[in-house]
């Protein structure tokens, strides 16, 4: 069953493909053979779009989608959303704000729940971007779902990370924990035209000059106005720049680690089960020498 629908999710099927993801997102019988059948893509197509909620990065996205389709690019958009408290699903729905390309033969999108992953990510995103890959899509776009300091993650997903923010957020930006501020390979300053936008990226600028130096290039900062498409075009080209000129051996290796410990770790905890601990650690204080440390070496 699995088979079937992973070739004909490679042959451009995309309710095949849809059905595949939810195969996984699911763990439903034959997930696991479909990702051992995934083979190694060599290709470095994977965009991240990150940032602080309210950045306009749905937007940006959207506009990012629609100069990409003018050169005839097949483009799979992940837009990872917070989770219902219900039912884990995907609570907004990008794909009601890309609703030019839901019907695109170009475009496939899939919303994703962070189902509680702190990290601004999907539980799986690293093995259902590792399917996407494997459907020959140009280009892998995940827009994460915008919690802040903690969506480092990203870094250990895309081929080039782009952080999005706007100028009124001069004292959110100078609280950034270094590591959002490292992760970036492009930062967009989006709705440019508000006052103080010029102020605002040359603040920026004078941030960045001490990872300035511990980069072999400058990181760009380029101004966007995504609702009216300015400056889209600028983002298109130094983005695909910066992914046609990735090429340290060294990151790739550490990135590849990174998602190898990330499925490991998923793997180990597998057996972990909450309510079972929770059971465990109410007849351990019963018993009145309940040590936190001592009872997590057990597991």
């Amino acid at each position: 069953m699995w088979s079937t629908l992973f070739e004909n999710a490679k042959a451009g099927d995309y309710r095949a493909l849809a059905r595949c993801i939810s195969l996984i997102e699911n763990e439903a019988n034959g997930y696991r053979e479909l990702l051992q059948a995934l083979p190694h893509a060599h290709t470095q197509n994977v965009i991240g779009i990150t940032g602080a909620p309210g950045a306009g990065k749905s937007t940006l996205v959207d506009a990012l989608i629609g100069e990409l389709v003018k050169d005839n690019k097949k483009l799979a958009i992940l837009c990872v959303d917070p989770s219902s408290p219900f039912n884990l699903g995907a609570l907004l729905g990008d794909r009601v704000r890309m609703s030019e390309w839901y019907n695109h033969p170009g475009v496939f999108i899939r919303s994703l729940a962070t189902r509680g992953s702190l990290g601004g990510l999907h539980p799986k995103i690293i093995e259902i971007t590792d399917l996407l890959k494997a459907c020959m899509f140009d280009y892998i776009i995940v827009e994460t779902v915008g919690v802040g300091q903690s969506e480092v993650e990203i870094a250990g997903l895309a081929d080039v990370t782009i952080v999005v923010v706007v100028p009124e957020a001069g004292d959110e930006v100078q609280t950034m924990k270094a590591g959002l501020m490292e992760i970036a390979d492009v930062f967009v300053v989006n709705k440019a035209d508000r006052p103080d936008a010029d102020k605002f990226v040359s603040n920026l600028r004078l941030m960045l000059a001490p990872a300035f130096q511990q980069h072999t290039r400058e990181i760009p900062i380029i101004k966007t106005i995504a609702s009216e498409k300015r400056g889209i075009d600028e983002l298109k080209q130094k983005t695909l720049l910066l992914l046609n000129s990735t090429s340290d051996n060294k990151r790739k290796f550490s990135l590849l680690a990174e998602r190898a410990w990330q499925l490991i770790q998923q793997k180990r905890m597998k057996d972990m089960d909450k309510g079972e601990l929770k059971q465990a650690i109410e007849a351990a204080l019963k018993e009145n020498n309940f040590r936190l440390y001592q009872f997590i070496e057990k597991f």
